[in-house]
């Protein structure tokens, strides 16, 4: 079988003589031209950590396919720093970015009829947004994650991205010196790498290395270690292999692979952020897996992982530990993995682990044993009840406690509610709601790590909680429950809430209920008017006109 299922198209079909001149034109030799064509998509760019590095690791990549009788083509996609974005109108472009991303992929692979394609990604929505294009092209395919960033320091503090927010919360509430503030935010990323506690891209890469679409260790892998460079190397080896046995992410992703995923990040207690994300990727593959299938395996998956933001440690401690495939191994063992799974190694889940050894638990190290938990049952609580009957995602490590009823504090963007977190206007006991920046309504459901960083800055993340219809950074930790469905711009009971109802966060009973009754708010709904977005135009209109809801994945390419 001829490993030029598609490029021999465009480089060896005597009928297409353009094309072929072209390719000639970029340089390549016939010995190129003969083999196959594999894209390599960087997400990379200049202005963030994340991805800085990544056109490196695409160039990379590029260079060793020849290695392995291939020839590697790279092209670029684009992406949106949640980190750099947040608070700004820019965080309405992130969750779009992954849209883009996917559709960039999709398009590149198949209007250049290449035969496979290696992701080189970064932040949470390169990751995402890359395998969905991956996923839609259904040709072998691989995705690299750019690895994990170094923690920071100052004045002998462990710090990271989350430590430059929090910081400004401190200043607001004279808890911090002008000096050391400065000090935390020019020591808080010292270099290259995703943001580096158990946030949405260490959350995501430890996902998509679980369903098996990267290779052992891609989601441990520090983005400075001579072992991710090797990793870029030796990515070529296994595209082969997958192109010899026409290896597809329909082959790789199935209900089964979605279920390890969620598993290991449950386990790990990752953000919330994965849940959409995996909805996305399972409807883009044609799979049935809802916010049910989360909840179920939430409810029998302990949360051994203590990562930061709630925990201790970061991802580069997992990696001197073992990495993810030694954490993986320990859930293999004890019975909560698929090992049956295909990966992109060619091989299953279990014959990866094979020669691994499982990682050794402890009270004192960065993965809890089984027995001893962190918490008996994971921390992505699904919502629902009268204020959230189409669902509501919580993370509830079980630090914050097991419920929260307070007054509603209403505000109806996140600019309103920062104004007033900093002028010292939120009294303890309150829920507060900031609403209107759901999917349609941000559009973009932006992430709330601002203000849910103020509230933990200004020492009151155990005395207020939060609810939203849009969403948190993996970044964020307290009593906040976000992804509120439907959102307040469809005419969701969010939308209907005023200053003073009683809220009500219930962990245990998994409800998002508040003391006002169907009767009250079917008389508010007559008199509620929607909160048009002002200026739409381009990327934020077609979005708007085309997202699904949150408990949808927020796609937009409805099945």
């Amino acid at each position: 079988m001829s490993l030029k299922k598609y490029s021999w198209e465009i480089s060896q079909n005597e009928e297409h003589p353009a094309g072929k001149a072209m390719l000639y034109a970029t340089g390549l030799t016939d010995k190129k031209m003969n083999q196959p064509f594999v894209g390599v998509a960087s997400c990379g760019y200049e202005s963030n950590p994340c991805n800085m590095h990544l056109n490196d690791f695409a160039g990379l990549i590029k260079a060793s396919s020849q290695e392995h009788d291939l020839t590697g083509l790279v092209f670029n996609t684009i992406g949106i720093s949640d980190g750099t974005t947040m608070g700004t109108m820019g965080m309405r472009y992130s969750l779009v970015s992954r849209e883009i991303i996917a559709d960039s992929v999709e398009s590149f692979i198949i209007g250049h009829s290449f035969d496979g394609c290696i992701s080189v990604a970064g932040c949470d929505k390169n990751m995402p947004g890359a395998l969905m294009g991956m996923i839609r092209t259904n040709r072998p395919s691989i995705l690299v994650y750019g690895g994990t960033i170094a923690s920071g320091n100052y004045k002998g503090e462990k710090l990271n991205i989350v430590s430059a927010f929090e910081a400004f919360g401190k200043r607001v509430n004279g808890n911090i010196s002008d000096e050391d503030y400065d000090g935390v935010i020019r020591n808080s990323c010292p270099g290259k790498g995703a943001c580096g506690g158990m946030y949405t891209a260490n959350t995501m890469s430890s996902a998509i290395e679980a369903m098996g679409m990267s290779l052992p260790y891609s989601a441990s892998y520090p983005a400075n270690s001579p072992e991710k460079l090797r990793e870029c190397r030796e990515v070529n080896k296994y595209m082969k292999i997958l192109l010899e046995k026409d290896l597809k992410p329909s082959d790789i992703i199935t209900k089964k692979s979605l279920e390890n995923a969620v598993t290991v990040i449950i386990a790990l207690g990752g953000s919330t952020n994965a849940v959409m994300h995996i909805i996305a990727i399972a409807k883009t593959a044609g799979i049935d897996f809802t916010i049910q299938d989360f909840k179920a395996i939430n409810a029998k998956t302990p949360m051994i992982g203590d990562f930061k933001p709630s925990g201790r440690f970061m991802m580069e401690d997992l990696h001197e530990q073992g990495g993810l495939p030694a954490f993986m191994k320990y859930m293999l063992q004890n019975g909560f993995l698929h090992g049956d799974c295909l990966t992109v190694t060619g091989k299953t889940l279990a014959e990866n682990l094979e020669g691994i050894d499982a990682i050794v638990p402890s009270l004192v190290n960065v993965i809890h044993p089984l027995e001893q938990p962190i918490k008996d049952i994971g921390h992505l609580c699904i919502l629902d009840g009268n204020l959230a009957p189409e669902g509501a995602v919580a993370k509830i490590t079980g630090k914050e406690g097991s419920s929260f009823t307070g007054p509603a504090r209403v505000f109806d963007s996140e600019q309103e509610a920062n104004d007033a977190i900093r002028d010292h206007k939120v009294k303890k006991g309150e829920v507060l709601v900031i609403r209107n920046i759901g999917p349609k309504g941000g559009p973009g459901m932006p992430e709330m790590l601002k203000p849910t960083s103020m509230i933990i800055g200004a020492g009151l993340g155990s005395d207020v909680a939060l609810i939203t219809d849009g969403r948190f950074s993996g970044g964020t930790h307290g009593f906040v429950v976000g992804h509120v469905t439907p959102e307040a711009y469809l005419g969701g009971p969010i939308g209907l809430l005023r200053d003073g109802d009683l809220i009500t966060i219930d962990a245990e009973g998994l409800k998002l209920t508040c003391n006002v009754d169907d009767e009250e708010l079917a008389r508010r709904k007559e008199t509620w008017r929607r909160k048009e977005s002002e200026g739409l135009q381009g990327t934020l209109k077609k979005y708007n006109l085309l997202v699904s809801t949150a408990s949808e994945g927020c796609v937009t390419d409805k099945q």
